[in-house]
């Protein structure tokens, strides 16, 4: 319904840390059991719910292949996570990226 970014998030264990900052799926059931959930705080409906993530691994790979057509996966795994996981990333505001 309006704009919107994709992100990919490199974090261990990314994908169940990314769900419970959004909260649960139901805008009712976050807004009651955990309402400084993004999704408790800001969704409308359970289709408007300001926010998405991929449930697993392999939901993600998917996901990523559809919006970042170019980003080689693999290839990030072999060259920039090792020097994520040494510290030596900077985020570029005006790109919205994390660099290595």
């Amino acid at each position: 319904s309006g704009p919107m970014w994709a992100y990919i998030l490199a974090h261990e264990n990314a994908v169940p840390f990314w769900r419970s900052l959004m909260g649960p799926t139901k805008v009712f059931q976050a807004r009651n059991s955990v309402p400084d959930s993004i999704r408790g705080a800001y969704g409308l409906t359970d289709t408007r719910n300001t926010t998405h993530g991929s449930d697993s691994p392999a939901s993600a790979s998917r996901e990523i292949a559809f919006f970042f057509p170019e980003f080689n996966e693999q290839l990030w795994y072999q060259q920039e996570e090792p020097r994520l996981r040494c510290g030596q990333v900077y985020y570029n505001a005006e790109e919205r990226v994390h660099c290595v």
